[in-house]
This record gives C-alpha cells, structure tokens and sequence, in this order.
C-alpha cells in the first residue's frame, strides 16, 4: 500500500490520507469549470453500438449486460459517446442513491441514451476524475439538487444545467491528481485479478458438477474416483427422505435462519425479503430445523433455493420453507451437492405448479429421481467438492476485503 499521512491540520480542504510531499488545500471548482457537455448525435448510426449503464461494471454494451438490446433500432437520435468521455446515469440503485457517473473506457464508442448527461473534460487528469467518481464524494452536491422522489423512468429529477453548477474539491498538482490515480487504478487492477480468480474456481466448480454426476440417461458420471466402478442406483426421494418440519410451538429462543440460492443457510438478518422470511412476527410459527437437515423455498421469487443446515444446534426458519431429513445410506454433503448440480433445477422445472405464483413442495420433491453411488463414492465426491468450496469462499474472502479497503480509501483520499 502506498505511503501515506492522514495529516488535517492544513485546513479543511484536505483529504484525510495524502501522499507525503503535497501541500496545501485542494480547490472548489463547479463541474462546468473543468468538464463541458457532449450533446453529438449519433448522427447516421455511426455507432450500432446501445451503451447502458451499470453501477458496478461502468458504461457496458446492453446485449452483453442484458443478454439484449433495450435501445430502438435507429439510434441517430442517441448521444454519441466516445472512448474517454464520461456519463452520467440518473438512476438509482442498490448502494448507489443518486446515481453513477462513469467513463467510456471497454470501447471505441457507443450509442447512449438521452436520458442521460455525458460530458467530457477540459482539463484534470481523467484517470483521477474515474476514481474520483468512484468516490461518490459529489453525492453531497445532487443531494442538494434532486428533487424528492423520481420520475420519468425511475430517473432523480436532477436538472442538468444544475448538475454542471455542481462543486468538487479537487487537487490542482496535476502530479498529485495522477499519483493518486496510479495508486487507486493498480488497486482495482489487482481487485479485478481476484474477481477472476474467484470466477474461475467458480466457473471450475460448476465444470466438476457436471462431469462428477451423471447425465442425460447415462448410470455413470463421466468423471470418476479411482477405487470405484459399477454402475449407481436409481431411488425416488421418497426413498430416502422424510419430512423434518416442526413448529416452534413454545417459542423457543433459537437464531433465524433463512436459505439463498448461492450460500443455503444464512442469518435471517444477512438476508433480503425475496429470500421467503418473516420479520417481527410470532415465532411459534417458525419450523425448526435440527442439524443435518434440509430447508428449501416452495414457492415465491427463489423458488427452490435449498440449503443444508449442519451446525450443532437447532435453529428456526419460516414456516414458508419445507424441512426434511435423509436416510443413513445417503451423505448429505454429497446431496448438497448433487441440489448445486444441474439436475435438481430440471426437476423443478419439471413438477413445479402454479400459474402466477409457482410451488415446489416437498410431494413432488418426494417424486424427484436421483442415482446414487456407494456411500464410500459418496463421500469421496463430497469431501472434494466441500474442499473445492472452502477454497473458493477464502478466496471470495480476499476479494471482498480488498473491495472494503479500497472503500474506505476512496473515503479517505478524497473530500
């Protein structure tokens, strides 16, 4: 990490971390002081190329973000962005209250709604005024001019002629401005490297499940232990599976729990409302879950989002999710997994009901197939698919770190 003093004491306008050997307080400019508008037309439909907005991935290409296009098939009336310039979405969303203001850097250029305000710099240096955004420091400044409540396509009502009246404090050492953009730039370099790693051995756990069991009619997976051979047996659930759900009838004080797709049993208060709770409601109602169980979603927006429960004391879930329990012969890691695979999703595909609300309770879960292998095989698939997950949470432990620290300097090192 770079070396850096957390000195205030020059004045009010310096940041709380600066690199050694700068003085002296940054400046106040208005946005339309170092930055002025782009209004170019994409004229001819020189870019076929609809841009959108993403929070979090910057000014990306719609087909890539949304797995479609959203923009109108003639997009001459759209602003022309080029490779540099900035834009600024007026939408809100999740951590980002009033919007993001990023910069077009994946291409050449793009077609890009009116809707939004672009705008290109004068003067700073742009790799600085990219973090600088990041920062979201300038959100003090839209506070000031968005109107309450939103209109016109879920947009803030911020006027533009008041977004570049907007003020900054900025460093005027243009070395400053890029010693600071070097730093905070090779920071996100290595926090992308992490983000891949973390893909990969994701993308490398999803390629394990789909050669570990087997598919399509086959007895055998096509990837297999050495030491076992044969072919595995086919059951119904019903053969191995009994419902488990009891009610917290003496309002027992036991934790919450709630179940999601990617991590099964969380803390119902880590969790959102799609994942099927209850808050501040009678607790008699909950069902217990006793360790070595299973809880899944029957219903609702997560429909089928299963968790295994395998800690040493019982817990409670809402009475919105079906528990169960598994016979002596089946390894419960070992279907953990199996529900991770590819297969359990056909199945609910396959037997779920309902129109506009699906259900997937646990009867037709009892009608579900599944081949089993030897117990031995079992737990063989099991421990390395649990050792595969320890190894890819440490290393969505790192990256999640690294993304709080790089936070909390983008806090820091600007005002």
């Amino acid at each position: 990490m770079a070396n850096v003093s957390s000195s205030n004491s020059q004045g009010e306008l310096v940041p709380k971390l600066r690199f050694p050997g700068f003085e002296g307080e940054w400046e106040r400019f208005k946005l339309s002081d170092f930055a002025e508008r782009v209004t170019r037309k994409n004229m001819n439909n020189e870019s076929d190329l609809p841009l959108t907005i993403s929070s979090k991935d910057g000014l990306v290409d719609q087909i890539s973000y949304f797995n479609k296009t959203v923009a109108s098939k003639d997009m001459s009336g759209y602003y022309l962005l080029r490779n540099g310039e900035f834009a600024y979405n007026k939408s809100y969303s999740v951590g980002y209250d009033y919007g993001s203001i990023k910069r077009l850097d994946r291409y050449p250029m793009g077609a890009l709604s009116t809707l939004y305000i672009c705008f290109a710099l004068k003067e700073n240096d742009s790799d600085f005024m990219k973090v600088y955004f990041d920062s979201l420091k300038w959100y003090k400044e839209i506070y000031m001019i968005a109107a309450e409540g939103a209109r016109n396509h879920g947009l803030l009502n911020v006027p533009t002629e008041d977004f570049f009246e907007t003020q900054h404090i900025l460093p005027t050492d243009l070395v400053e401005q890029k010693k600071i953009a070097r730093f905070l730039t090779l920071l996100e370099n290595r926090i992308d490297a992490q983000r891949q790693l973390v893909e990969s051995l994701k993308s490398y756990k999803r390629g394990a499940l789909s050669v570990l069991f087997p598919h399509d009619g086959a007895t055998i997976p096509q990837h297999r232990f050495s030491g076992f051979d044969g072919a595995w047996m086919p059951y119904k659930f019903s053969d191995f599976t009994r419902a488990a759900g009891i009610k917290n009838k003496d309002n027992l004080d036991l934790e919450p729990y709630a179940i999601t797709n990617e991590h099964g049993f969380i803390r119902q208060s880590e969790a959102h409302d799609e994942f099927g709770y209850m808050k501040d409601t009678d607790r008699r109602a909950y069902n217990i879950v006793r360790p070595n169980s299973f809880a899944y979603n029957p219903a609702r927006i997560n429909v089928g989002s299963i968790g295994y429960y395998n800690g040493s004391e019982n817990v409670i879930v809402s009475s919105l999710y079906e528990v169960f329990q598994t016979a002596n012969y089946v390894d419960d890691r070992f279907l953990w997994h199996w529900f991770k695979s590819d297969e359990f999703p056909k199945w609910i595909e396959r037997l779920q009901e309902g129109s506009v609300r699906l259900y997937f309770y646990y009867d037709k879960l009892c009608e579900c197939h599944l081949l089993l292998p030897t117990i031995g095989e079992q737990k063989k698939i099991a421990n390395f698919l649990d050792e595969l997950d320890v190894l890819i949470a440490q290393y969505q432990y790192t990256f999640e770190s690294m993304l709080s620290v790089r936070q909390s300097l983008l806090q820091q090192m600007f005002i």
